[in-house]
């Protein structure tokens, strides 16, 4: 009798049916990652620009015409409330991003003003950045 090789057609559908299970696994976590990955750098930008901020008024005794961190493919920056003793900076998500807004003061008072559904916590936390699913700080 001759010996035959390679796969059966139901081998081929079981491997094809246990990647398709996989992926629909590991797909919805890998884009959760990415898109904590891109809050990390408006966060990031966020401190900084309030180190700058401080850096600013150490040199000129006034916030007022502070440095703004400069715009990147996921967030644009602006301050806001802009005084010789107070300022805001903002971040605020386009591209994929769109919905996530950022904010941080002369205070160091961190805060979540807008996330997507998903993201966002029943209530906004008034004292830290969202950075996971479910509005976990």
């Amino acid at each position: 009798m001759k010996a035959t090789h390679g796969f059966t057609l139901i081998e081929l559908l079981l491997v094809v049916t246990v990647i398709a299970i996989l992926a629909s696994i590991a797909y919805p976590a890998y884009t959760d990652y990415v898109t904590r990955s891109k809050v990390a750098e408006a966060t990031s930008a966020l401190s900084d620009g309030r180190v700058k901020m401080e850096q600013f008024f150490q040199d000129n005794r006034t916030y007022a015409g502070g440095p703004v961190p400069a715009a990147t493919s996921n967030f644009t920056f602006a301050r806001s409330n802009d005084t010789n003793t107070t300022y805001t900076l903002t971040a605020t998500g386009q591209a994929g991003m769109v919905g996530f807004t950022y904010t941080i003061n002369q205070n160091n008072e961190r805060r979540t003003t807008a996330a997507p559904a998903g993201w966002a916590a029943p209530a906004m936390p008034a004292t830290c950045w969202i950075s996971k699913k479910g509005g976990a700080c």
